[in-house]
């Protein structure tokens, strides 16, 4: 008895130690097809859903409970032999020490979410070589969760995963693939412009957005992560590099990195900042306001 009980807790502990990187929740939605196999569109759900969390993408341990909290929904606009053109909108998030609130940390929306699948396809990555696009820009998305992820914890953290999604940028520039699914990887498109895959991990591989990547962690370690003893004092280390997300779209205007993180902080910042000082308010509002004018309501918030 004592030595099935052994057995137990150590096949637990394994079980504990081993968990995968990804919690995410998948919903595809096909109500823009009509007339269909709905089931195909739940099995596609599914594929996704295990591909991803089933999946070890790094050679790092996670505990269950560490896994990172993520969602994807894939907006199915057409189908045309087994062609599948579609928008996906990714969102991550992480728990703030102290407190039960967690913060995001990604929302953003690939437009260009198009690729080939056939109804029980196998969902199958493997390293440097292109299989399909669906898998490729699974992987590529697993990885910049995953390298967000760490980032906010450790400075100039995740650069492997970031890496990782250079190289699937870099096998998919020379795939063979068609005219929709090539839309994301390639340096510039007349649809997807500067602000798809291959520049957000450009931005965040490129030494002059160095500080912005130093300002992800004082965001969340110095920040956040410090608001349940000090309110005052984690507020005013967010407010201090502000200025770096000005100096950054000032470089280089409408840069993909800074959009990128405003479209999952803003409506944070406003909260934030609500409770500041009239210095704080002011100086952080105006900045904003310079980077991200089309925001104007969400951050007046702030000062009201």
């Amino acid at each position: 008895m004592k030595r099935i009980l052994i057995c137990i807790i150590a096949a637990a502990c394994t079980l504990l130690c081993s968990a995968q990187e990804l919690n995410c929740r998948v919903t595809v939605n096909s109500d823009k097809i009509e007339g269909s196999n709905k089931q195909a569109f739940q099995t596609l759900q599914k594929s996704v859903e295990d591909y991803i969390n089933t999946s070890k993408w790094t050679n790092m341990t996670f505990a269950e409970s560490e896994r990172i909290e993520c969602s994807m929904l894939i907006v199915v606009a057409s189908v045309t032999d087994n062609e599948y053109v579609c928008e996906m909108t990714l969102q991550s998030r992480r728990p703030v020490y102290g407190t039960s609130y967690t913060t995001p940390v990604l929302n953003l929306k690939d437009k260009y979410f198009n690729f080939t699948y056939q109804e029980f396809d196998r969902l199958e990555y493997q390293q440097q070589t292109f299989t399909t696009n669906l898998t490729a820009m699974l992987a590529y998305y697993c990885y910049l969760v995953i390298g967000y992820d760490l980032a906010t914890f450790s400075r100039m953290g995740g650069q492997g995963c970031f890496d990782a999604c250079e190289a699937i940028v870099q096998t998919c520039q020379g795939a063979s693939m068609s005219e929709a699914e090539q839309k994301g990887w390639l340096a510039y498109d007349r649809d997807s412009g500067n602000r798809n895959r291959y520049a957000l991990v450009s931005n965040l591989n490129d030494a002059a957005f160095k500080p912005f990547r130093e300002y992800i962690y004082e965001y969340h370690r110095l920040g956040l992560d410090q608001m349940a003893a000090n309110v005052a004092n984690g507020r005013a280390r967010i407010a201090e590099g502000i200025p770096i997300l000005h100096k950054a779209h000032t470089a280089r205007p409408a840069t993909y990195i800074v959009t990128v993180f405003l479209d999952a902080k803003a409506d944070e910042l406003a909260d934030i900042f609500k409770g500041g000082t009239e210095k704080e308010k002011q100086e952080v509002y105006e900045t904003l306001m310079r980077i991200d004018p089309t925001r104007q309501q969400t951050y007046e918030r702030m000062i009201d």
